[in-house]
């Protein structure tokens, strides 16, 4: 055979290379997923607790202001890492005096111990959104394990500048009282504390916060002030006229 034709039989035609071009689009080649990391943002994250109030109601309080860090892979929960501060001087009970009790030494000590703790050491994801989160909680100089039920509600731009990639969960756990050394006054306050958290975390990149690209592929403007909350129509809760007295063991 003539060696011109063997080498035009070796050379693909025009309409053989713009098929290959075609499914080279239609099908990239898969790339890994992105290990991000977040900041928690103090301002939309929260802790609640309620606790039995001598059998009358489910006392409940609020902490305000946590921080710490997020590693996180939406395809790969179990490589998930959690490390988080509580700032229990901010522990409100919605009453000055009640609030005082609690803090005081006989229970949370914050004057001691003025932060809780916790650091994860595994994650069990039970589907897409869900996961079983368990670490190590230190609280009062006491550490426990904890295992909290998360659910990740979001993980997208925010629609408010700067516009960064935020990620949001919710939480539940419990864990005993008397486990961190606050056994006293068991005929007023029971021994289970029910917690949610409520959190949102803003992905960092280089230790700092930064949007992520738009649609468009350009940049999001990065605002130097964060924007303020919208107003809320609702009207101001006031406080209750009644005061909480420090229960007495």
């Amino acid at each position: 055979m003539p060696a011109h034709r063997t080498l035009a039989r070796s050379v693909p035609s025009p309409a053989w290379a713009l098929l290959g071009l075609a499914a080279a689009l239609a099908f990239p080649p898969a790339q890994a997923a992105e290990t991000e990391t977040f900041s928690l943002d103090p301002v939309h994250t929260r802790v609640l607790f309620a606790i039995s109030h001598a059998g009358f109601s489910q006392a409940l309080g609020t902490v305000s202001g946590s921080t710490g860090t997020l590693v996180f892979d939406r395809d790969d929960w179990r490589s998930a890492k959690l490390d988080v501060r509580v700032p229990l001087e901010r522990l409100d009970m919605g009453d000055a005096k009640w609030t005082d009790a609690v803090r005081a030494a006989s229970l949370l000590d914050t004057r001691r111990h003025p932060e809780a703790h916790f650091v994860s050491t595994s994650v069990e994801p039970s589907d897409a959104d869900h996961a079983r989160v368990c670490g190590d909680l230190t609280l009062r100089g006491v550490t426990k394990p904890l295992c909290m039920d998360v659910t990740l509600n979001a993980l997208k731009r925010h629609p408010l500048p700067p516009f960064h990639r935020t990620a949001g969960f919710s939480a539940t756990a419990t864990l005993s009282r008397a486990d961190y050394g606050m056994g006293t006054w068991k005929n007023v306050i029971g021994d289970t504390v029910e917690l949610r958290i409520e959190a949102e975390a803003e992905r960092t990149r280089n230790g700092t916060q930064a949007p992520p690209p738009a649609s468009d592929g350009t940049q999001e403007p990065d605002a130097t002030q964060p924007p303020a909350e919208p107003a809320s129509s609702e009207p101001a809760a006031t406080e209750p006229g009644t005061t909480e007295p420090e229960p007495t063991p």
